[in-house]
């Protein structure tokens, strides 16, 4: 065995556990800042109440069939959202990307609108679509849209030209150009997308739900806000915040990059 891996081996276990012990030890000081405001009487009660309470709320809520029962509408609109703002945000990616003349004409308008606050269009999506899951969706997938189309138009104009001029050097379709050259060359992109639209889709789901709506994981949130009772607050934005971890943690096992990295 070469004896710089022989050397380099323990040096790479060092470093990762340096790197943990220093993760830890972050955490362990938040968490000591945290029980000192707690203690402290600094703020109203509750306000920022200890750990031990969110915990012991944070397991009541994952006991209780009211998280469930609201979990289960948020779930199923962030799916349909991110199903949707995707493949409207590939299709529209793919136009803007492959043509010079529509990304010029209408790409700045995906960077104008982009930093928008989607919250904005909320009004209108409540009027076409009512209180229900719809205005949700709409929201989720408009969260999602930006994102995916303009990584994606990026993305295609970053493909390698050898590829496109072997592609019209066998006559392929566009369909046989998009399935063939542009998708697989477009998987870091996508990947890209995915991770970016999941959080902004999972914000504006629950933004939907907190201001209006009768069910889903922000409507609890609000619900328990307006009863004070912070520590189940906090339990249930722990729940959003594993919803939206578990969600990335997903995209980043199953979504395999070329090479075989990920």
């Amino acid at each position: 065995m070469d004896q710089a891996a022989v050397i380099a081996r323990p040096r790479g276990r060092a470093r990762v556990s340096s790197s943990s012990l220093l993760r830890l030890a972050t955490f362990l000081v938040l968490w000591a800042l945290w029980e000192a405001l707690a203690a402290s009487g600094l703020l109203f009660r509750d306000v920022v109440p200890s750990s031990f309470k969110v915990v012991a709320s944070l397991w009541e809520l994952l006991t209780s069939p009211s998280l469930y029962y609201n979990l289960e509408l948020t779930l199923a609109e962030v799916l349909v959202s991110m199903a949707l703002g995707t493949l409207a945000g590939i299709a529209i990616g793919l136009g803007l990307g492959a043509s010079r003349f529509a990304g010029k004409a209408f790409e700045p308008y995906l960077h104008y609108l982009a930093p928008t606050p989607k919250i904005v269009f909320l009004p209108i999506f409540l009027v076409f679509f009512g209180v229900g899951p719809g205005s949700k969706i709409a929201m989720g997938s408009l969260s999602c849209f930006f994102p995916m189309a303009l990584s994606v138009a990026t993305g295609v104009r970053q493909v390698d030209p050898v590829l496109r001029r072997v592609g019209r050097s066998f006559n392929l379709t566009l369909k046989q150009t998009i399935q063939k050259i542009y998708l697989p060359a477009l998987v870091p992109a996508i990947a890209t997308g995915l991770k970016l639209g999941l959080g902004v889709t999972i914000i504006g789901c629950l933004l939907a739900e907190i201001k209006m709506s009768n069910r889903g994981l922000g409507f609890l949130v609000m619900q328990y806000y307006t009863q004070f009772r912070i520590p189940a607050m906090y339990a249930a934005l722990i729940v959003a915040f594993g919803l939206a971890a578990l969600g990335n943690m997903l995209i980043t096992r199953f979504v395999r990059l070329p090479g075989g990295k990920r």
